[in-house]
């Protein structure tokens, strides 16, 4: 009987540990954030494999007035538009700082991790999101939302 329980208990406990070692944590959410702002920072490669082939990509465009207008994409095209842009903001050490940094379980194994982003060289935060979960068995973002004061984005904006 001595064996029987001890053989439960071990079994329990290395299912249990087996288990927590594919589980997603907050800070696993928390590194990953990290790792995309040192990738987008540094012009990374990396970057485009950080996002889901069906991420939902909003940018949320601040208009002068304060009102707020929303442009939609997918994954395809924005990675597209990202490496355009990466060789301009890379000439101009374009980069972005993040602050109030707050990471929220929002599923199981899915997180959603907000920020305020600052561009290099203003004064002003723009509101940030994105939600995060495995895909093909790594983290990848699965919607983002960034606001933005890039006017030629409502040219996209429903």
């Amino acid at each position: 009987m001595k064996k029987i329980i001890s053989l439960v208990i071990t079994l329990t406990i290395m299912i249990t540990t087996g288990m927590s070692a594919f589980a997603v944590t907050s800070q696993d959410a928390l590194n990953f954030f990290n790792n995309y702002v040192k990738a987008a920072n540094t012009y990374s490669n990396t970057l485009t494999t950080m996002y889901a082939p069906d991420a939902k990509i909003i940018r949320q465009v601040v208009k002068p007035d304060g009102g707020l207008a929303n442009a939609y994409t997918n994954t395809s095209t924005y990675i597209t538009q990202m490496k355009i842009g990466q060789a301009t903001a890379k000439m101009r050490g374009y980069t972005n700082s993040y602050s109030n940094i707050k990471v929220t379980q929002v599923g199981k194994d899915t997180f959603k991790i907000s920020s305020l982003r600052q561009p290099k060289g203003e004064t002003y935060k723009l509101k940030a999101y994105m939600i995060v979960k495995p895909v093909n068995g790594k983290l990848q973002i699965v919607e983002e939302l960034m606001q933005t004061k890039e006017q030629i984005f409502l040219r996209y904006a429903k």
